[in-house]
């Protein structure tokens, strides 16, 4: 697909999404339409698969033209489910299939728009709703007893189909909906194209999307792609493949996706997700984007107070976690192992360095860790202050501070930075300090990392070379000299100086001017006399 077509593509689905654009804010009409867009997924993979089945086994018939009805059609089902549930982890059967649905919500919206019986309203027209929420729970039942019963658990949730700002009465929901799944039914998400990620990349865009329509509440679920794609080259600087990937503040999954598309291969993904939607959300992901469930294990929990990974050690850790966020700092915490060896908690107002904190305890001896965090972590006091000067004088985990322009997140304004972690670094001795924060190109309202900006930042992380104004390798030494604030300023100069200021050549020029300002009052002067009228000097 070229990128005039992808660009088409994201533009219909957008298109579609704005059907729901009046009825409710966009973070509600995000989740009816991915949701949608999921369920268009797992049917046409669902029926590729089955039509595979059928088709090494030697049969002619197509899986949409089995009779459910009959015995022989149930036979073909059992043994296409008992195969797809392994494979694919989940079951359709040819009725519940997405274009099954739509062709028959497009029926229904032609024979409402003639039929003005109210009274066949009832009968008529609720079968849409009514076998939707019946198929999409289908879905998550034909899971149960399976190793993907996990993965799909409640997963359709937050598809409310009876809320009432689809529509006051079960016909206008019927006719939002109908036209929905008719629009999507239109589009081609070429899915026997094993080589192209369409579908991915459309919902990724969809995403991003919401998120920069959604303000403050972006932030829960989605880091900017750019912002993914820096933190992702950092963690696989010098890999081509990962054992393990882990993100304990996942949101929409993007970052851990964006990880697997910088080396050849991640053999399991690891999250954890406090917020129910976007814990959904990031498990449609990882399945959209063809995840084998058994490749991931995404986990709804508030990750400090209640983890549920500890037992496993991650080769790369990605996190965008919420700023400054409050947590319970509870006493009880001194002795757990993710904070015990650091003498004190983080403050309980302020989250930061909790989360620091426990990625370093899940970092692996060989990895590498890269999380977004709020300046303040760099000069902050107290137990931040005591928390970051064990951090690199004691263990010297810190590898890089990396300063990213202002304005970059959703719903934010604040410069951020990127911290860099290893427990085995190459370069023990010294920190790099990259300061990136002029670098950037406003789009709109929004400040955006060209590709030619991430570039730099990978690259200056990299080569570990230093740039007059923009990087610099400071010693331990130093750092300790600076009590270890870690303020980017204090390492990168980049004061530029003002223009110098010849007084003596202003003073000159002062002096032309006034004597230029004389001749012309002289001039005005002779022109009045001549006039008869009385100057005006």
């Amino acid at each position: 697909m070229s990128i005039d077509q992808k660009k088409q593509l994201e533009q219909q689905l957008w298109n579609i999404a704005n059907t729901l654009r009046g009825l409710m804010d966009a973070d509600e009409f995000r989740d009816y339409i991915l949701g949608f867009i999921f369920y268009k997924y797992l049917s046409e993979k669902m029926e590729l698969n089955a039509n595979k089945i059928l088709s090494e086994s030697g049969e002619t018939i197509k899986y949409r033209e089995i009779n459910e009805n009959t015995l022989d059609g149930q036979e073909f089902l059992e043994a296409i489910k008992e195969e797809t549930v392994e494979s694919l982890g989940y079951f359709l059967k040819p009725s519940e299939l997405f274009s099954q649905i739509a062709a028959r919500g497009s029926q229904n919206e032609e024979a409402s728009e003639t039929d003005n019986n109210n009274a066949s309203e009832n009968s008529s027209e609720s079968f849409i709703l009514g076998d939707l929420t019946i198929i999409l729970r289908n879905i998550e039942q034909s899971t149960a007893g399976t190793d993907s019963e996990d993965d799909f658990n409640k997963l359709f949730e937050d598809l409310d189909l009876t809320s009432t700002k689809l529509g006051r009465t079960e016909k206008d929901k019927n006719k939002v909906i109908s036209k929905i799944l008719g629009h999507l039914d239109k589009i081609d998400f070429e899915l026997e194209n094993t080589e192209s990620d369409i579908l991915g990349d459309a919902y990724e865009y969809l995403i991003g999307q919401f998120a920069s329509g959604a303000g403050k509440k972006a932030g829960e679920f989605y880091t900017p792609q750019e912002v993914s794609k820096v933190l992702s080259k950092i963690v696989t600087t010098g890999k081509t493949k990962l054992r393990s990937v882990y993100d304990p503040t996942c949101g929409s999954g993007s970052l851990l996706l964006r990880v697997a598309k910088e080396v050849q291969d991640v053999a399991f993904f690891y999250g954890q997700e406090r917020n129910r939607t976007t814990y959904n959300l990031a498990r449609m992901n990882m399945i959209l984007h063809d995840v084998h469930y058994s490749k991931f294990d995404i986990r709804k929990e508030d990750t400090l107070e209640r983890p549920q990974h500890l037992d496993k050690k991650f080769e790369a850790i990605v996190a965008n976690p919420p700023f400054s966020a409050q947590w319970s700092a509870n006493v009880l915490f001194q002795t757990d192992d993710r904070f015990s060896q650091y003498g004190k908690l983080a403050p309980g107002s302020k989250a930061d360095f909790a989360f620091i904190q426990h990625m370093i305890y899940q970092l692996d001896e060989n990895g590498a860790m890269a999380v977004v965090m709020p300046h303040g972590v760099l000069f902050r006091g107290g137990a931040e202050g005591h928390i970051r000067q064990y951090l690199i004088e004691d263990c010297n985990y810190l590898d890089a501070v990396i300063g990213l322009p202002a304005n970059i997140f959703y719903g934010t304004s604040i410069p951020t930075s990127i911290l860099v972690f290893k427990k085995c670094r190459e370069n023990p001795d010294d920190v790099l300090f990259i300061d990136a924060s002029q670098h950037f190109e406003k789009v709109k309202t929004q400040n955006i990392l060209q590709e030619e900006h991430i570039d730099k930042i990978v690259s200056t992380y990299r080569e570990r070379k230093p740039e007059e104004k923009y990087s610099y390798v400071a010693k331990i030494s130093e750092i300790k000299e600076n009590d270890f604030n870690l303020n980017i300023p204090r390492y990168v100069d980049t004061f530029e100086a003002e223009e110098s200021i010849d007084l003596a050549e202003i003073a000159q020029k002062l002096k032309a001017v006034d004597s230029s300002m004389l001749e012309i009052d002289n001039t005005i002067s002779a022109f009045c006399k001549e006039l008869g009228i009385e100057t005006p000097f």
